[in-house]
């Protein structure tokens, strides 16, 4: 994923995460799947490639630069390969319990899917 023309990688300061935009990063299927991944591996980091995700190499980028832009991961380039980790210090800091409520919903995607909207 990463190339040697890559641009330098941009990642939000913590006090500059916006609840909506982390909020609209962690509200695709495919996105929260990534994200309970790399809460699997504990802290460790995981190559983009390392990744066995339903959509194309270009789409599976955008998603990952989605969540880097939100705050959500942070990624480094190391060689060819592109490294991502959750930035779980800084989102555990700004919104309590919301990545782990994220990851929930990661690992169980249907979680949830039956209630459907709420009436007022």
């Amino acid at each position: 994923m990463a190339s040697r023309t890559a641009t330098e990688l941009t990642h939000p300061a913590r006090d500059q995460l916006r609840f909506t935009t982390v909020l609209a990063a962690l509200s695709d299927p495919v996105r929260l799947s990534i994200v309970a991944r790399l809460a699997a591996a504990q802290g460790a980091e995981l190559a983009c490639a390392t990744f066995d995700l339903p959509v194309s190499k270009s789409t599976q980028s955008g998603h990952f630069k989605t969540l880097r832009e939100a705050g959500v991961i942070a990624q480094r380039d190391e060689g060819t390969r592109r490294m991502n980790r959750l930035r779980t210090a800084d989102l555990e800091a700004r919104f309590p319990g919301l990545l782990e409520l994220a990851i929930t919903h990661g690992r169980n995607p249907t979680l949830g899917a039956e209630a459907g909207p709420q009436s007022r």
